[in-house]
C-alpha cells in the first residue's frame, strides 16, 4: 500500500477550524449593553452582600453584652456578666506579636490568640506583590465551648495575654486566656529558624471546674484562599482540601464546585492551593471532622479569592482539660521540603496516583533535581528531560514501527484471503486463515499496540509532574515569563468560553506537532490494520477524525494550562516524529522483513494448547454455521 504524504489541504483545513472557532467566539460575544447590564447586576449583588454583612455585624455588636475591651468599672461589670470567669480578658489590650524567620512571618493577634497575618517571604504573587496566606480577616481559628455557669464563649472574640521569649534560636510565644494565674487556656507558638513548620500546642490548666465537659468543645478553622497565580481558573483546578485519616490514607474534597465530607480519626487537614498550603497537623487525631470546600471565583479577571475552606472538629478533654500538640505548616508545596517532615504531608503535592505517582517520585523528581543542579535555565531542563524520556521510549517506538512494517508486508496476502472468501457466511473461515497466516509469518497485530500502551503511564505521570512542580513557578523561557502559567503572546479584545481572552503560543506549536505526529501514526496504523471486513466500521474514517480532534482539543484546553506542559508535548512529539523518520528511512528494511517472514512461514510451528483450543472452537462454530445453512 502506498504511503500517504502530507498535503497542504490538511494543514489549511486545520487552520480554518481554528479561524472559524475564533470567528464564532467573536460574533457570539456579549454586546456592550449586555456587558453593562452584567456589570450593573454584579455591582448590585456586591452592594447587597456588603449591606448584609454590615447588618450581621451590627446585629452581633448589638446583642453582645460587653465590648471586647473594658476600660471602666461599668464596662468591667458588663464583662463579668457576659464572660463570667473570663471577664479579666476584657481588661487587656488588643495588640499584636510578630514571629519571623528568613522564610516566614507571622503576626499573632491578642484577639483570639490566632494568626492574623501569614507572609511567605521566600515567594511573591504573580504580579510581584508580597505573598500572604492570611491577611485582612480571610482566616479564623476559634474554639467554641460552654462554661459551668451556662455561657457559650468563642476564643476568637476574647483577648489573650502574650508572652514572647527566646529559647536559643527559637522564638516561643505563649498566648493565655486567663481566669487567674493558675487557670488558663494557652496557645503556644514555637518558630524555628528557616522553617515553614511552626509548633503549636493548645492546652488548658485548672479549667476542669470552669469548662462544661457535658457540652461539645468545637474547633472551627476557616480560610478563604487568596489568588496567587496568573490564571485563577487554572489555580482553582489545582486548589483543594487534603486530609489524612488515622490509617494514613490520604483523601481530598472535589476540586470542582462545592464539596463536603464528615470523616473520623483525622490526623491533619491541608487547605491546599496550587503552590502553597496552610496545614494543621495534630498528634492526637480528631475523632470526627466536618470538612467543607466551595469555589469563590466568579470573575476570572478581578476576583481575589479561589476557594473557601472550613474545618469543624470536636475536641476531647483529658481529665477535664484540653491538651493537643499540633503544628502549623504555612509554606510552599515543595516536594523536597515537605518530604522532610515525617507526617506524610508531601502527599499534598499531586504527583498522580498509583503507578503514575510512583514514576514521578522514583524517576522524574530525581532526574529533574539532578538536571537543575547544574542547569539554571528551566526551559532547557524540560527539553533535556524530554530528550531523556524519548531516548528511553525509542525502543518501544521501534517495536511499534517494526510491527507496522511486518503487517504492511503481509497485507497483500491478507487481502487475497478476503477476496477468496467473501461474504458474511465465510467470516469465521476468513478470520481463521488470517490468524494462521499471521502465526506462520511470526506477526502479531497486538505487537504494535503493546508499546503504545506501555508509554501511557509516562504520558500521564508527566501530565501531573509539570503542573505540580513549584520550581517552574515564575521561571521564564523564550517568550514565556512563567513556565507554571500560560504563555500569552496576544491579548484578545474579547473572552472565548473554554479558551480565554489570550492566545498562547506553546499550545499552538504542540497542536501542530501532534497533528503531524498523528498523520504519521495514521499511516503506520493503516499498515497494521487488517483489510476491512463486511459489517465492520471504517477505521480509516475514525482515525482521520481523531487526527483533527486531538490537536483542536490541545489548542483549546491547553491555552490556560502551564506552558511547561505544552512545551514538553511540543518537544516530545517533535522528537517522536524525528525518531519515526529515522527508523523508517535508515533502520527498517522492508525487503529484509519480507524475506524473514517468508522464511518464518516455511518453519514448522508448534501449536500451543490455548491456540489449539481456539482453532478447534472456531472450526466447530464454522461447522455448526454450515449445518444451519444446509438445513435452511
Amino acid at each position: 500500500m502506498e504511503e500517504k504524504k502530507f498535503d497542504y489541504n490538511s494543514i489549511i483545513g486545520f487552520g480554518l477550524l481554528f479561524v472559524i472557532f475564533i470567528w464564532w467566539a467573536y460574533t457570539n460575544q456579549p454586546t456592550p449593553e449586555e456587558l453593562e447590564a452584567q456589570k450593573k447586576a454584579k455591582t448590585e449583588q456586591t452592594q447587597k452582600e456588603t449591606e448584609t454583612a454590615a447588618t450581621n455585624a451590627a446585629s452581633f455588636n448589638t446583642t453582645a453584652e460587653v465590648p471586647v475591651q473594658a476600660t471602666d468599672s461599668l464596662s468591667l461589670a458588663k464583662a463579668k456578666t457576659a464572660l463570667g470567669a473570663f471577664a479579666s480578658s476584657a481588661t487587656l489590650t488588643n495588640a499584636e506579636t510578630i514571629l519571623e524567620n528568613d522564610v516566614l512571618k507571622l503576626v499573632i493577634s491578642n484577639k483570639g490568640g490566632q494568626i492574623k497575618e501569614a507572609l511567605i517571604k521566600s515567594h511573591v504573587t504573580y504580579d510581584s506583590l508580597p505573598l500572604y496566606m492570611i491577611k485582612d480577616n480571610n482566616a479564623s481559628f476559634n474554639i467554641n465551648f460552654g462554661t459551668t455557669d451556662n455561657r457559650a464563649l468563642n476564643t476568637k472574640d476574647l483577648l489573650f495575654e502574650p508572652t514572647l521569649t527566646k529559647n536559643g534560636e527559637e522564638q516561643v510565644l505563649s498566648m493565655k486566656l486567663k481566669v487567674s494565674n493558675n487557670q488558663f487556656l494557652e496557645y503556644s507558638y514555637v518558630m524555628k529558624p528557616g522553617a515553614y513548620m511552626v509548633d503549636f500546642n493548645m492546652r488548658s490548666q485548672g479549667l476542669n471546674s470552669t469548662i462544661n465537659s457535658s457540652q461539645a468543645i468545637t474547633l472551627d478553622w476557616n480560610l478563604d484562599g487568596y489568588r496567587h497565580e496568573k490564571s485563577i481558573r487554572y489555580e482553582n483546578q489545582q486548589t483543594e482540601m487534603y486530609y489524612e485519616k488515622e490509617d494514613e490514607k490520604i483523601d481530598y474534597l472535589s476540586v470542582g464546585g462545592e464539596d463536603d465530607a464528615e470523616e473520623s480519626d483525622v490526623n491533619w487537614v491541608a487547605f491546599k492551593q496550587h503552590f502553597f498550603s496552610t496545614i494543621l497537623i495534630s498528634n492526637q487525631a480528631f475523632e470526627t471532622a466536618k470538612l467543607d470546600s466551595k469555589t469563590l471565583t466568579k470573575d476570572e479577571e478581578t476576583d481575589a479569592f479561589t476557594k473557601a475552606f472550613s474545618l469543624k472538629a470536636p475536641l476531647a478533654l483529658q481529665g477535664g482539660e484540653l491538651n493537643y500538640n499540633m503544628n502549623w505548616y504555612i509554606g510552599p508545596n515543595d516536594y523536597q521540603i515537605l518530604k522532610k517532615y515525617d507526617r506524610n504531608i508531601k502527599e499534598v503535592v499531586n504527583l498522580g496516583w498509583g503507578i503514575f505517582g510512583f514514576i514521578n517520585r522514583v524517576v522524574f523528581v530525581p532526574v529533574f533535581n539532578f538536571l537543575q543542579g547544574f542547569i539554571g535555565n528551566y526551559g532547557l531542563i524540560i527539553i533535556l528531560l524530554t530528550i531523556v524520556v524519548r531516548i528511553f521510549m525509542s525502543p518501544l517506538v521501534y517495536k511499534s514501527y517494526l510491527s507496522s512494517a511486518k503487517m504492511k508486508v503481509l497485507k497483500p496476502e491478507m487481502e487475497e484471503i478476503n477476496k477468496r472468501l467473501p461474504g458474511k457466511e465465510n467470516a469465521m473461515k476468513r478470520q481463521q486463515e488470517t490468524m494462521a497466516l499471521q502465526s506462520k509469518a511470526g506477526v502479531s497485530p497486538l505487537a504494535g499496540c503493546i508499546p503504545a500502551v506501555l508509554q501511557m503511564p509516562v504520558f500521564f505521570a508527566l501530565f501531573r509532574f509539570f503542573p505540580s512542580n513549584i520550581d517552574l513557578r515564575q521561571k521564564g523561557f523564550l517568550w514565556a515569563d512563567d513556565l507554571s502559567a500560560y504563555d500569552s503572546v496576544y491579548e484578545l479584545p474579547f473572552h472565548i468560553p473554554m479558551y480565554g481572552s489570550h492566545i498562547s503560543l506553546f499550545p499552538i506549536l504542540a497542536s501542530i506537532a501532534i497533528f503531524f505526529y498523528m498523520r504519521m501514526s495514521q499511516s503506520q496504523q493503516m499498515n497494521m490494520q487488517q483489510p476491512t471486513q463486511e459489517g465492520m466500521p471504517d477505521m480509516q474514517k475514525m482515525m482521520k477524525m481523531m487526527m483533527y480532534f486531538s490537536p483542536v482539543m490541545m489548542l483549546i484546553f491547553f491555552n490556560m494550562y502551564a506552558s511547561s506542559l505544552s512545551l514538553y508535548y511540543f518537544v516530545s512529539n517533535l522528537l517522536t516524529i524525528t525518531i519515526m523518520l529515522i527508523i523508517k528511512n535508515y533502520i527498517i528494511d522492508e525487503d529484509k522483513i519480507h524475506a524473514k517472514i517468508q522464511a518464518n512461514k516455511l518453519k514448522p510451528k508448534k501449536e500451543g494448547k490455548f491456540k489449539k483450543r481456539l482453532n478447534d472452537a472456531m472450526k466447530q462454530a464454522q461447522d455448526q454455521q454450515a449445518q444451519q445453512k444446509r438445513k435452511k
